[in-house]
């Protein structure tokens, strides 16, 4: 009996080949329909994409299926080094299942699966437990050229200027001219609707060079032999943890104020029975149950993840160990916690972070007509949730809304897509876990946006539309008879 034949790697040439002829099979191409609009300071875009990671980079994609290509990305690092995966992602490899499909749209040619055979074969693919965080970034780095993608790197956007009565914004960028948009997506992923917290008592206590975020950059391999404290027992906590160790750190200690580890993934359950794709149908009331329950779990490590971090011997957890206070005294940083004082040279923060459009900069012309949860969901007694009422209250397609029907045009055209959309329209934006279900419902929002600012345009094109198509003619005409 014959063995199955093993499949081989394609190379990207050939894959590259199947994907310009599958993307030619479902039309994907063809003239734009949509009004060009001009002014006296320069090009329109009808959508300008605000981050050039997976969602901005899958908005792109979404829209030119729709034909919509007068569109620019832009992101303020350089190229090949956007989103978290390059940057501050610390972990090995993505939390998600390797099989997820969140940002091919259905083209087979086009997803991490394909791409990875192509170079390792099936069975290269079949031993993959989880996509490493490089070869992520790799695949995005392929996505984006492989479909020409718009993007302008090294370009900051630093505020949203909306000029109500044009239907458009002046997207104002930090060392260069201004840019006009109809649209504007913020897909600024997990950080992009707020900012990363840190405590008040650290902030005001230690000076800012003994401490840092685990989401800014950490020069862990200038810490060789030193003491690391890390306050947090979510996933990025043992992720840096790992991280530190490997390149030399002498010891790192996690403090949890919890008394057990988190244990529950909360998001596997979404993906299994359809609520990233259906929770935008619940009630407000539900919807903030759900959240309040899912903003109420650490997303614990992955398996691998907690052993290879517990694994060093420098690592110790503390559990039920919360830090009641921080003081920088004799080039030590010493905390206090229930169960005494710990010194250290360096501490990390894995304390998350805030979603409210009220903290970024970009939105600081605006911010004040957004409507957030706090002003239109009052939960029961004993419910209330002060991280959800500061998330903003998103329309059906990631749209912003206003708080007063006077402040309506002023957010025209803006859509939030990125973590902050999280109460709104659950696991969506920011996360592979939702992007599937997200994107489709983010492209036919603004494409339906696109269509109603110039609908009385286009239906009075269509009312004196008067092409001749048929050219029959009847009696049929006889040969060398003239009339």
């Amino acid at each position: 009996m014959s063995e199955t034949p093993v499949s081989g790697p394609i190379g990207l040439p050939t894959l590259e080949a199947q994907l310009a002829r599958q993307l030619a099979l479902i039309g994907h191409g063809g003239e734009d329909w949509t009004r060009p609009r001009t002014h006296p300071e320069g090009h329109v875009y009808d959508v300008v994409i605000v981050g050039g990671g997976q969602s901005g980079l899958a908005a792109a994609f979404g829209l030119l299926r729709e034909r919509v290509s007068n569109i620019l990305v832009i992101d303020e690092g350089a190229e090949g080094f956007e989103g978290p995966w390059e940057t501050y992602a610390r972990m090995v490899t993505l939390r998600t299942p390797k099989g997820l499909t969140p940002m091919d749209f259905g083209v087979p040619a086009l997803t991490v699966q394909a791409w990875y055979e192509a170079q390792h074969g099936a069975q290269g693919w079949e031993a993959l437990d989880k996509i490493p965080r490089g070869r992520w970034m790799d695949y995005l780095r392929w996505y984006r050229r492989v479909l020409a993608l718009p993007v302008r790197n090294d370009t900051k956007l630093s505020r949203i200027e909306p000029l109500a009565a044009e239907g458009l914004h002046r997207l104002h960028i930090e060392g260069a001219a201004p840019l006009l948009a109809r649209k504007v997506v913020l897909a600024t992923g997990i950080q992009g609707g707020g900012e990363w917290f840190t405590p008040d008592f650290i902030r005001e206590a230690l000076p800012r060079e003994v401490y840092a975020h685990t989401s800014e950059p950490i020069d862990f391999a200038s810490m060789a032999g030193k003491r690391i404290g890390l306050l947090g027992g979510g996933a990025s906590a043992f992720d840096n943890a790992n991280m530190a160790l490997s390149l030399g750190v002498g010891a790192v200690e996690v403090f949890m104020r919890r008394k057990a580890l988190p244990r529950v993934n909360p998001i596997r359950f979404m993906e299994r029975v359809g609520f990233t794709a259906r929770y935008p149908a619940l009630s407000d009331a539900e919807k903030h149950r759900v959240i309040g329950s899912f903003l109420g779990h650490n997303q614990p490590p992955t398996n691998d993840t907690f052993q290879r971090a517990a694994s060093w011997p420098g690592f110790a957890l503390h559990l039920g160990a919360p830090w009641l206070s921080v003081a920088y005294e004799n080039d030590e940083v010493v905390v206090t916690t229930p169960q005494g004082q710990h010194r250290f040279d360096f501490v990390v923060l894995s304390t998350g972070l805030v979603s409210d459009p009220k903290l970024r900069p970009e939105l600081a012309d605006v911010a004040d007509a957004v409507a957030c949860w706090r002003d239109r969901y009052t939960p029961p007694a004993g419910q209330e949730n002060a991280l959800i009422d500061a998330h903003p209250y998103l329309g059906p397609g990631f749209e912003l809304t206003a708080c007063h029907a006077a402040d309506a045009p002023r957010l025209h055209g803006l859509f939030a897509f990125n973590y902050s959309a999280l109460v709104s329209l659950g696991l969506s934006a920011s996360a592979l876990s939702g992007m599937k279900t997200a994107l489709p419902r983010l492209i036919r929002a603004i494409a339906d946006q696109l269509f109603l600012d110039d609908r009385e345009a286009l239906i009075e094109e269509f009312v004196a539309y008067d092409e001749v198509e048929f050219l029959g003619e009847w009696p049929a005409p006889v040969e060398g008879v003239t009339a």
